[in-house]
């Protein structure tokens, strides 16, 4: 499996992870000139979830996977979690910031694990 595809099954997993706890995935990959986001949802409370999904293949790594999401890397997600809110008139809703961390296990499952509100819209 290659890294894309590694990314690509991370992704699902942490969706999932969402969906059984009763979010609604608004978006997967949503894009703009300046930036991507991977997940895009809204929990049962109405809160709009904007999640980064890193996803790792070595459970050993030195560093956490949320450690590669740089002061750079949310600057972006914040500037396009804005335009998309502002393109779907949500610009007043309630918005966290979380970040996944997914390791595939040996068993063919995936173990997620969300950083609830790891940075927030001050990232600008």
């Amino acid at each position: 499996m290659d890294r894309a595809e590694t990314g690509r099954r991370g992704e699902r997993a942490a969706a999932l992870y969402y969906i059984r706890r009763g979010c609604t995935l608004l978006e997967h990959n949503y894009c703009i000139r300046g930036g991507e986001i991977d997940l895009i949802l809204r929990d049962p409370a109405g809160v709009i979830i904007i999640c980064e999904v890193k996803t790792r293949t070595d459970p050993d790594a030195v560093c956490r996977p949320a450690a590669s999401v740089t002061l750079a890397k949310r600057r972006r997600i914040v500037r396009t979690a804005a335009w998309y809110l502002q393109q779907t008139g949500q610009q007043e809703a309630f918005t966290r910031f979380d970040v996944a961390e997914v390791t595939p296990l040996d068993s063919g499952r995936w173990m997620v694990h969300i950083i609830k509100s790891a940075f927030d819209a001050s990232a600008r």
